[in-house]
């Protein structure tokens, strides 16, 4: 072994040392390591920060920034409105939104996926009146398993595509992980919704879901609205796939509540209703319900910024308070709109625009991005823990579908490189007002772009020097004298492992070059071994640590550091004995 070799091995046991203790910041982490790399000469200070510009590095980011415009052009919520019934059994409920978090995963971040739909997930276990830990945990490994489909899906398909076209001068293509990712997901997720939810351990308190607030807010129907002519009762159905009740039909000073539901709509109507903030998001777009003061709609139609929900709670030292928005001039000095208000089950009376604001009151305003925490303050109110409550622009959905679709179909048939499709994408979003320009880096999940950035020097430099090599012939001598698949099989073990306590990111850096060395001392094709690392880098299904969406349901899922491997470790076999054969037959040895 070289003095080279030595220091990046150390510099790799300690990083992955460091992460799996989980005390510093994976980014932090990567970075000083590569810093470390520079110092001691096993990094060229030439290409130390070649990881930046990569094209991997790129289309994660650009995959994120695509993402959220879908989200924001409503088409994550067209998809869940079609396919979510909050009515059916628990089986059919986890595999029908198993499936739509597969698909979603498969086009988009499986995080932003998630984050998508455990909302929906939660609000259905409290209509279904059961814990969200039993469905939260079987959605989260769907999304995970959704990626491994496409080039896209998520970032070790990514890498691993890029390194192939380092080592042998083409890229894996958009759909080329779909024979064997689409099958491993298949198979997952009947596993899931059929036994795996079953083995998840059962708690009183679990998936205790935060106490929301739930607002009182006006909305107007449009004078041209589809709605005109249909009665109040026609609006019950829309508002309970929400989560909307519908409280009255307010139509010049009256306020007609139970017996309105007979009553004819007309333009100009004002619809009172009660919800969280993003069912009564959901239930506007839907619809297509206009903010029921028309100077707000000519004050938020005029601003080319983009806009967010805040919610805030209003102080006893607030400058509001006491006061209605409109004394305060709310709209006219902030460009911002009252969308209702949450007083904790005490009806309010009169319209919003002319409520007194209490002390405890909650707000659920809609403020230009980049000024909304000055308004905020300038209310003297404290907002809420932030949840990325951004206003859907219904209008949007189908030119969005529209040009991210030319571009998957540009990118798939080889007339474009990905990068440049997906940075095509991201103008096209721009210039129709999908994402406005001063959110575009908001949505990119630096840290990621960070580790990402600082690992491919070091995964270059330990192939450069010959460690890669060194593993693969370490790996390959366990499995002297057997087939070429048991050193596959291996080769999936070791990476799975690895993943289960590292980030996923990391571990396909790391695994892929080790893969191709082996196919290259054993005179086999590097392909099956770079599906492997792919399919096994992405199956972290054991603990919490292994992937950010295991995470992410930990608190509201009511989980414990030891419940995912009861359903993980099945899933994880699963896995492996569906994606063996199935690597074996579409990319042969």
């Amino acid at each position: 072994m070289t003095q080279d070799q030595i220091i990046l091995f150390t510099l790799f046991g300690l990083v992955f040392a460091a992460l799996i203790s989980g005390r510093w910041r994976y980014d932090l982490v990567a970075f000083t390591a590569l810093i470390a790399g520079v110092l001691a000469g096993v990094v060229p200070a030439k290409t130390a920060f070649a990881g930046f510009g990569h094209p991997a590095t790129l289309v994660v980011a650009l995959v994120l920034v695509v993402s959220a415009g879908l989200t924001r052009a409503g088409v994550v919520m067209l998809i869940t409105r079609t396919f979510v019934d909050t009515g059916r059994g628990i089986g059919a409920h986890i595999a029908m939104m198993g499936a739509v978090g597969g698909i979603l995963s498969a086009f988009m971040n499986n995080v932003a996926a998630l984050a998508l739909l455990m909302p929906v997930d939660v609000a259905s276990a409290r209509k279904a009146g059961r814990a969200p830990g039993l469905s939260l945990m079987p959605l989260s490994f769907a999304t995970i398993l959704g990626g491994m489909v496409t080039l896209i899906g998520t970032p070790p398909n990514i890498i691993i595509a890029t390194i192939r076209e380092d080592a042998l001068g083409e890229s894996f293509r958009m759909f080329d992980f779909a024979p064997v990712g689409g099958v491993v997901a298949l198979a997952g997720l009947l596993f899931v919704a059929l036994v795996g939810w079953r083995l998840i351990p059962k708690r009183e308190d679990e998936g205790a879901a935060r106490d929301t607030a739930a607002y009182v807010a006006e909305l107007i129907v449009p004078e041209d609205s589809r709605l005109v002519g249909n009665t109040m009762g026609d609006l019950y159905d829309e508002a309970d796939k929400a989560g909307v009740a519908l409280m009255a039909l307010i139509r010049g000073d009256k306020r007609r509540y139970g017996a309105a539901r007979s009553e004819t709509l007309a333009g100009g109507d004002v619809i009172l209703v009660e919800a969280e903030a993003e069912p009564l998001d959901e239930f506007r777009a839907a619809l297509k319900l206009d903010f029921a003061d028309h100077r707000r709609k000519h004050y938020l139609e005029a601003e080319k910024a983009g806009f967010t929900m805040v919610e805030a709670v209003v102080r006893t030292d607030a400058r509001i308070r006491g006061k209605t928005v409109e004394a305060v001039g709310l709209i006219w000095r902030h460009r911002t709109a009252l969308m209702g208000i949450s007083r904790r089950g005490h009806r309010i009376k009169g319209p919003l625009g002319k409520a007194k604001i209490r002390a405890g009151d909650i707000l659920l305003l809609l403020a230009p991005s980049e000024t909304a925490d000055e308004v905020v303050n300038w209310l003297g109110c404290l907002p809420l823990a932030e949840r990325g409550l951004a206003l859907t622009k219904q209008d949007h959905t189908w030119p969005a579908i529209a040009i991210f679709a030319a571009a998957v179909l540009a990118a798939s048939i080889g007339l474009v490189d990905l990068p440049v499709a997906l940075g095509a994408v991201v103008v096209g979003y721009v210039a129709t007002r999908v994402l406005p320009l001063a959110e575009i880096y908001d949505h990119i999940e630096w840290p990621v772009i960070v580790l990402l950035g600082s690992m491919i020097p070091l995964g270059a430099a330990l192939e450069s020097s010959g460690g890669t090599e060194l593993i693969a012939r370490g790996l390959i001598a366990l499995t002297a004298d057997a087939p070429a698949w048991v050193a596959l099989l291996v080769l999936m073990v070791v990476t799975m492992t690895l993943s289960d306590v590292l980030n996923n990111t990391a571990t396909a850096i790391v695994a892929a070059p080790v893969g191709i060395a082996m196919a290259n001392a054993l005179g086999a094709s590097p392909d099956p071994f770079l599906m492997a690392v792919a399919v096994a880098a992405s199956s972290a299904f054991l603990t919490p640590i292994g992937h950010k969406n295991n995470m992410l349901i930990l608190g509201p899922g009511g989980y414990e550091f030891g419940d995912y491997w009861r359903m993980g470790l099945p899933l994880e076999i699963l896995v492996i004995a569906v994606a063996l054969p199935s690597i074996l037959l579409v990319w042969p040895l």
